[in-house]
């Protein structure tokens, strides 16, 4: 069974750094986009940062110049090291992945989601 396990959250005062982990576990054919997005209670998810397979990232406004996120094919999995975080980075993550099967199905998978808390 295919899942993306998530892992690095927790607290962390304004101005300091965390970096989310996400592998893919089990046995696929290939991976296309991943990235991470966040949710907030009573807002939509909405997405922080994503990688191409070809290793080109996209970032929200938002965190722009304070978030990286990389990439390991081999390993399938992506890293992304936040910096300088803010209260209103504040949220549960989730990973997100675009993943072909064997059959050549594409499928979208979703991580079940890592808090990430802020402290003013």
């Amino acid at each position: 069974q295919v899942q993306l396990v998530e892992s690095g959250g927790g607290l962390v005062q304004s101005g300091g750094s965390l970096t989310l982990s996400c592998v893919v576990s089990g046995s696929i054919f290939g991976t296309g986009d991943m990235g991470w997005y966040r949710q907030t209670p009573g807002k939509e998810r909405e997405l922080v940062a994503a990688i191409t397979s070809g290793g080109v990232p996209n970032y929200s406004d938002s965190v722009k110049g304070r978030f990286t996120i990389s990439r390991d094919n081999v390993k399938n999995a992506i890293d992304m090291q936040m910096n300088t975080m803010k209260p209103e980075d504040t949220a549960v993550y989730y990973c997100n992945a675009n993943l072909w099967n064997w059959t050549g199905d594409g499928m979208t998978y979703w991580g079940k989601g890592i808090l990430v808390t802020v402290s003013s």
